[in-house]
C-alpha cells in the first residue's frame, strides 16, 4: 500500500512540475518554428500566419526560419533532432511527414521523433501548364505525355514530397511518363513554370492562384476529391477521367519527440482557437487555404493511416 502510495505520489509530482513548467516558465524565451520550404511558397504563408497568431496567444516572440531542402526532408529532420524544450516547432507537411518516410530513406520516424500537435491548414494541389503548351485539360495532359515520353518536365518542392509523388501516382494510373525537376520549394516549382523552365507542376493552390489570375500559367485541374472553392472553375482529376485520384496538401505544427505534454496542450489549445479567428481565416483564404484544427491524437491517427496509404502506393510504383 505504502509503494503504490509512493508511485502516485511520484506521477502526481511528476504532473504538477510539467504543467508547472509549461504554464510558469514557458515560454520565457523566443519560439522558432521553422518552416522546411523556401521563403514565399504555401508553407511559408501558412508559417507566418501562425507565428502572428501564438506571438499574441502566448505573449512570446515567435520568429520563422526556413531551412528548405529535400521536399521538406532537411527542416523537419532538423526539428526532429531538436531539443524537446518547446522553444523549436515544425511547420510541416505531408511530403515529409506521411510519404518521404515510407519511399526513401530519412533520418527520422514521424511518429517516433516527433511530437504531432495539431493540422492548421488543408488544401488542394493544382495543375498548372506552360501557356504555350496544348493543353487544355488533364485527357489532353494524357495524351501529350503518351505522345511525347519523358519529353514533358515537371517540378516540384523536392525528391520524395507531395508534389512530387502525386505525379508519379498520376504517372501509373495513366501510364505517362514525365520527368522530375526537383526545386526546394512549392514557389520556385511555380516559378519555373511561369519562366519555362518546366511545363508543368502539380503546385499548392497558394502558388498558382496569383498565377493563374495574371494570366502567365494555364490551370487545368485540382486533385483533392471536391474542387476548390477559391477555383471552382477547375475540375477535380477525378471527374476528369481518374477516379479515386485524391492527394491533398496539409500543414500542421509539430514538435521534437519528448516535448513536455503540457506544452503540447497549451500550443494546441492556442491553434484550435486559431482555426476559428476571423482575420486568420481570411488571411489562410488568400493563401488558397481553409483554416483547421485537430488534436495531437487526431493528428497522430491521421499520420499512421497516410504513411498505411502511401506506403502501399510506393510498393505500386516500385513494380512500374
Amino acid at each position: 500500500m505504502k509503494i503504490a502510495s509512493g508511485i502516485l505520489t511520484a506521477v502526481l509530482s511528476v504532473a504538477a512540475c510539467s504543467a508547472a513548467f509549461a504554464q510558469g516558465d514557458w515560454p520565457k524565451k523566443t519560439i522558432s518554428l521553422v518552416v522546411p520550404y523556401a521563403p514565399g511558397g504555401y508553407t511559408d504563408s501558412v508559417g507566418r500566419i501562425t507565428a502572428r497568431y501564438l506571438e499574441k496567444a502566448l505573449g512570446a516572440k515567435v520568429i520563422v526560419e526556413n531551412r528548405a531542402g529535400a521536399g521538406g526532408i532537411v527542416g523537419t529532420q532538423y526539428v526532429a533532432k531538436s531539443a524537446p524544450d518547446g522553444y523549436t516547432l515544425c511547420v510541416c507537411s505531408v511530403g515529409a511527414v506521411s510519404v518521404a518516410p515510407v519511399a526513401q530513406k530519412v533520418q527520422y520516424h514521424p511518429l517516433r521523433d516527433l511530437s504531432p500537435i495539431s493540422i492548421v491548414s488543408t488544401i488542394p494541389q493544382t495543375v498548372i501548364v506552360k501557356k504555350s503548351l496544348p493543353i487544355h485539360s488533364v485527357d489532353d495532359l494524357i495524351k501529350h505525355a503518351k505522345a511525347h515520353p519523358g519529353a514533358l518536365k515537371y517540378g516540384s518542392s523536392g525528391a520524395g514530397g507531395l508534389m512530387h509523388y502525386t505525379v508519379a501516382l498520376f504517372q501509373v494510373r495513366t501510364g505517362t511518363k514525365m520527368t522530375h525537376v526537383p526545386f526546394k520549394g512549392g514557389a520556385p516549382a511555380t516559378a519555373a513554370v511561369v519562366s519555362g523552365e518546366v511545363d508543368l507542376s502539380f503546385t499548392n493552390m497558394t502558388d498558382a492562384l496569383p498565377q493563374m489570375e495574371a494570366g502567365t500559367v494555364r490551370g487545368i485541374a485540382v486533385t483533392s476529391s471536391e474542387r476548390s472553392p477559391f477555383a471552382s472553375k477547375l475540375p477535380t482529376i477525378a471527374e476528369s477521367g481518374l477516379p479515386n485520384y485524391s492527394a491533398e496538401s496539409w500543414n500542421g505544427i509539430m514538435a521534437p519527440a519528448g516535448t513536455p505534454d503540457a506544452i503540447v496542450q497549451r500550443i494546441a489549445t492556442a491553434l484550435a482557437a486559431m482555426a476559428k479567428d476571423e482575420d486568420v481565416k481570411k488571411a489562410m483564404a488568400v493563401a488558397g487555404a481553409t483554416a483547421v484544427s485537430t488534436t495531437p491524437d487526431e493528428y497522430k491517427k491521421k499520420i499512421a493511416q497516410e504513411l498505411e496509404q502511401w506506403s502501399e502506393l510506393v510498393k505500386e510504383f516500385q513494380k512500374k
